[in-house]
């Protein structure tokens, strides 16, 4: 009796041990094991040679290098949330499925979202800076040494009321700001009711009546510098911004160009329009602590990645086993 052949996996990245020690016992799985970044032509040789292939966000999957695809190639099975890294028509074209990890990340990004909401009024990053630079020395205490904003009270925007946007409002909401937000659609009244919040149809009137705005929309070609540069100048002088969602969603140079010329109090990003290559005004500006900048660690814990690495393992053996995908992302869904 023959044994059934194991389906080769080729991960683009190191992923948690726990994950990369169930993925080689159920699969021929091949591992990065020095974590380096793939380039692309080796994206194309995993392509060429893999039955399933596990890109993160760092790897782009565009239509040229999925024509590429060898024939055994049948799934990609993203590890992330988001699926624009990956040419999902194209793919649906060569008959290879795409699934991603959706609904494991929620609360861990919501924390990193108040995390910066925190800091970046609060002045947190600079004073932490401070004593680091100087060994641990400091002025001392003053009425007016390093004051901040306050955020009790204030309004705090929700670009995307999901369910990232949704558990950032519960958050906020017990800080004691007022929530208001804009989506394509409004939420139940049930969940407006729980968090007192107000829907604004309009993004620009609500962009012009905010002390704070936090990005936690998906990215797609229609959220595409959603805050140009003429929506960025509707926000007051004394307002933050917050994106722990995608880069590309804000104008990076207009952002940049108002928290220079003092029309916007700050910012806090935990992700970049040029995705790992920053802005040197940005760092200055970091520098001045005007703003926060992060490595794009709003989904960066232990739990949270080993929850997307089972999700991908559960995708790959539904696809193994010839049952429906329960994470499949369908091209009229993108």
């Amino acid at each position: 009796m023959s044994v059934k052949k194991k389906p080769l996996v080729v991960l683009a990245r190191k992923l948690p041990d726990s994950v990369e020690t169930r993925m080689r016992e159920l699969f021929d799985a091949r591992l990065n094991v020095d974590d380096h970044r793939m380039s692309q032509a080796e994206i194309i040789d995993a392509l060429q040679e893999a039955d399933v292939f596990v890109p993160t966000i760092s790897e782009i999957v565009d239509a040229a290098m999925i024509e590429k695809a060898g024939p055994n190639l049948k799934l990609i099975a993203n590890f992330g949330n988001g699926i624009d890294n990956v040419d999902v028509v194209a793919a649906a074209k060569r008959g290879i499925m795409v699934t991603n990890t959706p609904n494991v990340l929620t609360e861990d990004t919501a924390d990193m979202t108040l995390a910066l909401l925190l800091s970046v009024p609060r002045r947190l990053v600079e004073g932490a800076n401070l004593l680091q630079e100087g060994d641990g020395y400091w002025p001392g205490w003053g009425p007016t040494w390093m004051l901040g904003r306050r955020i009790w009270g204030k309004r705090l925007g929700i670009l995307g009321m999901g369910r990232i946007g949704t558990a950032v409002a519960r958050r906020a909401k017990a800080f004691g700001l007022s929530i208001h937000y804009h989506n394509r659609n409004r939420v139940s009244p049930k969940v407006e009711e729980e968090l007192e919040a107000t829907y604004w149809d309009s993004l620009d009137q609500m962009l012009a009546r905010m002390d704070i705005i936090s990005v936690n929309c998906p990215s797609t070609p229609a959220t595409f510098h959603l805050l140009s540069a003429r929506r960025i100048a509707l926000m007051q002088p004394h307002a933050y911004l917050v994106n722990t969602a995608r880069g590309q969603i804000i104008d990076e140079n207009a952002l940049t160009e108002q928290i220079e010329n003092g029309k916007l109090a700050g910012a806090g990003l935990d992700v970049f329009e040029q995705d790992n290559a920053i802005d040197a005004r940005l760092l200055n500006l970091a520098k001045q602590g005007k703003v926060v900048l992060l490595p794009h660690m709003g989904s960066a814990t232990l739990e949270g990645r080993i929850d997307m690495g089972d999700k991908v393992i559960i995708n790959i053996r539904a696809f193994v086993d010839g049952h429906r995908l329960p994470d499949r992302v369908l091209p009229n869904k993108v």
